[in-house]
């Protein structure tokens, strides 16, 4: 067939070319290149000699469409798009600030170790751990029921890759790091910053091990008694053979955070002194652990249980048996979820599978406490590890990305959107690195009472705004890759998506916020005392640095702001402070992150942009609560015109959305009448 016959069924054939049945059997025998059709144009081939009778002069583009043809499909020009990839190196060669915060904290030995063993496991990640990350994406979770011969099997299929991650898991200690304390309070710190490069190449494998340190912070809180000694020794394992992970298995049908009245699982004592499990788990993360730690209410001798938070006690069971057979448990489904695909979350029914009680009867939540401490630690390394990965991948994006006749790094506008992201990641990751040196102290009996007091109210703090900082800096991150960034085949997504549940597991922002008051009204105060006492210190350690006098003068300026709230709502009632929670929350956030962005940018050897970096977090609101309580934001009257906001339209509008108060702004609201 000659090139002007060819381009002839292109134009004539009424099926688009990829359809036509000629270009079919071209394509079959590997000599078509889509390219062919931007060079053919009617009435004939532009740059090709149709004429049959022309056919020995053949033009220079002529030769070119010929070799494209009988060169190999795989070398062909493509009319797909041709963009290159941003590569990043090793993690923590690359992070300057993670460099520069071991630097200022470890002591020098320390540090020479720690080192060393960052750069080799940033190798490690990259050689190897990445490509298992992407394998369990691309690999997800089956369940299978039954087997070939109608068994019923319960069996949830995990890749390779995944079962692998598990393995790295203990052999890079990520759990045992923390327990066996070979650098005192720091040894914690050593863990989460190895947790903190590990999670966004993990393949989801962060999660499951989150609770697996929980579960060991519990068992070593109550004193690893002997019966879990065998347990704690599997959980803190650094043999890949031994290691076992846990599960948290607490939301039920009502889901939710309320698990005081929302738990229906019942414990019955049996004989043996252990106990057997009766009800539903909604939903439970890493089903596939060898063991979990769950809540449930304790029968008395006539089957009756004890509601609310006080019938709640924590068991201990272990998933199989020595037989590998379920532990008298029956897995309903695999949850169909937006993000962490490669982890198996699953429905469960527990039909008596036995367990031993852990704690006092009746004590369950202070007991999962610790365990929901230390997820939540996870959950703000994981959003600063999300964050600090699209933001490594952007700005290399922008060295090779060239849009208008520039590379995107050479546009003011472009540059200035990740500068942007990179102080809200800064300042997240000094934020949970306090909490996690903080934690050091505590489990080495190092830590103050100020200490502790601070740590209790830091955990929810940062948990709640770091999960909200994530979800905004990924999304964001994305937008910079143009079109690509919506690609599923590049891994963006998935990081995005990943990063999007960070918001709602472990407890939403509204529920933690209110987490967050709990723990000031226990420590009647003092927490409050502690918080602005350390933040007036960081803040003294720059008072002879000239450049950060700005941000120095806005976070003592905020200080006085939530003082001024704190008294007036102090006279306003519980309903005031409730309202004003999430504002409450955000607020303590920026002030203590901006006092540590500028105690980090004080140090001797600074860099321009930690100064930076700590200037610009402030010139943010650092007290929202303080305006929006100059807003009337938390008025009795306000909570009506949300509803009716909220609700306008809708055929549930709650009574008196119609009253003048909820839509004029003609007056204040207070000088209006409730209808």
């Amino acid at each position: 067939m000659t090139h002007s016959g060819l381009c002839r069924i292109m134009f004539t054939c009424r099926l688009p070319w990829w359809r036509s049945s000629a270009t079919c059997k071209l394509w079959q025998a590997g000599g078509f290149l889509p390219r062919v059709w931007e060079r053919c144009q009617p009435p004939g081939c532009k740059g090709i000699n149709a004429t049959a009778g022309q056919g020995q002069q053949v033009g220079v583009r002529e030769k070119q469409v010929l070799e494209d043809l009988d060169m190999p499909l795989a070398r062909r020009e493509m009319e797909t798009l041709s963009q290159e990839q941003p590569e990043t190196g090793n993690q923590y060669l690359e992070d300057a600030l993670l460099q520069s915060y071991l630097k200022t904290h470890l002591p020098p030995k320390v540090l020479e170790e720690v080192n060393q063993d960052l750069e080799r496991f940033g190798n490690r990640l990259l050689t190897t751990i990445k490509p298992l990350g992407w394998e369990c994406e691309l690999n997800p979770p089956v369940f299978r029921q039954y087997d070939a011969w109608g068994r019923r099997v319960d069996h949830i299929v995990t890749c390779s890759a995944w079962r692998r991650m598990k393995e790295i898991a203990a052999e890079e200690g990520l759990i045992a790091e923390a327990y066996e304390r070979r650098y005192s309070n720091w040894s914690r710190l050593h863990q989460a910053v190895k947790l903190y490069l590990f999670s966004s190449l993990s393949g989801g494998f962060s999660c499951p091990l989150a609770m697996t340190d929980g579960a060991a912070k519990v068992i070593e809180s109550l004193g690893i008694p002997g019966s879990l000694k065998n347990a704690f020794d599997h959980l803190t394992s650094r043999d890949p053979k031994k290691f076992w992970t846990s599960g948290q298995w607490m939301t039920e049908r009502r889901g939710g955070s309320d698990v005081a009245n929302g738990t229906e699982t019942v414990a019955r004592k049996q004989p043996d002194g252990t106990y057997r499990l009766y009800g539903f788990k909604w939903f439970t993360s890493a089903a596939d652990s060898d063991v979990a730690l769950t809540l449930a209410r304790v029968a008395d001798a006539e089957g009756e249980v004890k509601q609310g938070s006080r019938g709640l006690s924590l068991f201990f069971l272990r998933v199989c048996d020595e037989e590998g057979k379920l532990n008298s448990i029956q897995v309903q489904r695999l949850k169909d979820k937006l993000g962490t695909r490669q982890m198996a979350t699953a429905e469960l029914w527990l039909d008596g599978a036995k367990a031993e009680l852990i704690s006092a009867e009746g004590h369950g939540v202070a007991s999962i406490s610790h365990m929901l401490n230390i997820t939540r630690i996870h959950n703000a390394i994981a959003a600063a590890a999300s964050m600090r990965r699209m933001i490594s991948l952007s700005r290399e994006y922008a060295r090779r990305r060239v849009a208008f006749g520039k590379l995107l790094k050479d546009h003011p506008l472009h540059m200035q959107t990740i500068a942007r992201m990179e102080v809200q990641t800064r300042g997240a990751f000094l934020l949970i690195m306090e909490i996690v040196r903080l934690l050091g102290l505590v489990e080495t009996n190092m830590a103050s009472e100020q200490d502790q007091l601070l740590l209790r109210l830091l955990i929810p703090v940062a948990k709640l705004y770091t999960g909200k900082q994530a979800s905004a800096v990924v999304v964001e991150a994305m937008e910079s890759f143009g079109g690509q960034g919506y690609m599923e085949d590049t891994g963006l997504p998935v990081i995005v998506r990943d990063a999007l549940v960070l918001s709602i597991w472990e407890g939403t922002t509204n529920i933690l916020s209110l987490d967050v008051l709990r723990s000031l009204t226990k420590s009647q105060g003092q927490a409050m005392a502690v918080f602005f006492s350390t933040v007036q210190k960081k803040l003294e350690l720059a008072s002879s640095t000239a450049n950060l006098e700005p941000a120095v003068k806005q976070t003592r300026d905020a200080l006085g702001s939530l003082t001024r709230f704190m008294e007036a709502a102090g006279s306003k009632g519980a309903a005031t402070m409730e309202l004003a929670a999430r504002d409450f929350s955000y607020t303590l956030a920026r002030i203590y992150t901006g006092a540590l962005l500028i105690e980090h940018a004080a140090r001797p050897d600074a860099s321009s942009t930690d100064i930076a970096a700590a200037r610009r977090w402030c010139n943010q609101e650092l007290c929202p609560v303080a305006v929006e309580l100059e807003n009337s934001s938390y008025e009795e009257e306000a909570t009506l015109t949300d509803s009716a906001l909220a609700y306008e339209g809708s055929p549930a509008r709650p009574p008196g959305s119609d009253s003048p108060q909820a839509t004029s702004k003609s007056q204040p609201l207070g000088t209006q009448n409730v209808g």
